[in-house]
């Protein structure tokens, strides 16, 4: 908790909050008594209706969530977006953020990362979203619950290549934090070993995808087919979502090939 968080608090004419009786107990760890109204993903649009008339009168709104920062991956985004079309200013003020904490202290060393958030609760739709964004050269962050966290990870382990590595990120700036890494063929035994470590908020962070040694003899075909028929970069794009080929050196090939 900042400084600026603590005096924004303490000076708003009323704070919206994701389950008034848990920022409660915030409120009175640092002795504030905000005025306080429940905004969350059930009512999120009447309550934005609320803040608007609030805000046309002069009055000052803040808005926090449980265990996160709002909007992301939390309520938020819909009542950001309606007051700024009323014409109103939405402020941050910067705090903590579990996919950049996690990120931090993950010790994976990609340029860049691919935020994912939640995967759908359903296997068969996990496990298409894994699909889509498994060649994709970035560590993927996701964030996932305690009761899905060990089926999330078997798809995990079915569709990603078992020499990556994943992060797990548990219980972050809580009394039982912890933060391991391990090759991902590891991650279900490390789960079942004890069952205390499907407790708890989880972010699990994946390593990008190993370099490619060459390219399979299927994503040449692919390759050299759209090449007749679109521009390089597109061609060796959509080959390398087809084919699951590492797309920077299916683009090295193409120059070769266009060469």
């Amino acid at each position: 908790m900042s400084l600026r968080a603590l005096a924004v608090l303490r000076e708003v004419d009323l704070v919206a909050a994701e389950d008034t009786r848990h920022s409660q107990r915030l409120f009175d760890s640092h002795g504030l008594a905000p005025r306080t109204f429940a905004l969350h993903e059930h009512n999120e649009q009447e309550g934005a209706t609320r803040i608007i008339e609030r805000l046309a009168q002069g009055q000052h709104i803040a808005l926090v969530t449980d265990a996160g920062t709002p909007a992301i991956s939390d309520p938020g985004a819909r009542l950001v977006a309606r007051v700024q079309e009323a014409g109103f200013a939405v402020i941050p003020v910067p705090g903590p953020c579990a996919a950049i904490a996690a990120l931090s202290a993950s010790g994976l060393a990609a340029a860049r990362f691919h935020f994912v958030g939640f995967l759908p609760p359903k296997s068969a739709a996990r496990r298409a979203s894994l699909e889509a964004i498994r060649v994709l050269d970035a560590a993927l962050v996701f964030y996932e619950a305690p009761h899905r966290v060990l089926e999330c990870v078997e798809d995990m382990v079915t569709v990603l290549e078992p020499e990556r590595e994943i992060v797990v990120c548990r219980e972050l700036t809580k009394m039982f934090e912890q933060i391991v890494r391990m090759p991902i063929s590891a991650i279900l035994e490390w789960f079942k070993a004890d069952g205390n470590r499907q407790r708890g908020e989880f972010v699990l962070l994946v390593g990008p995808p190993p370099a490619s040694e060459g390219i399979p003899p299927e994503a040449q075909r692919v390759l050299k087919l759209l090449l007749e028929e679109m521009p390089l970069k597109t061609a060796a794009k959509l080959t390398a979502e087809i084919t699951g080929a590492h797309k920077n050196a299916l683009y090295e090939l193409a120059l070769t090939l266009k060469e």
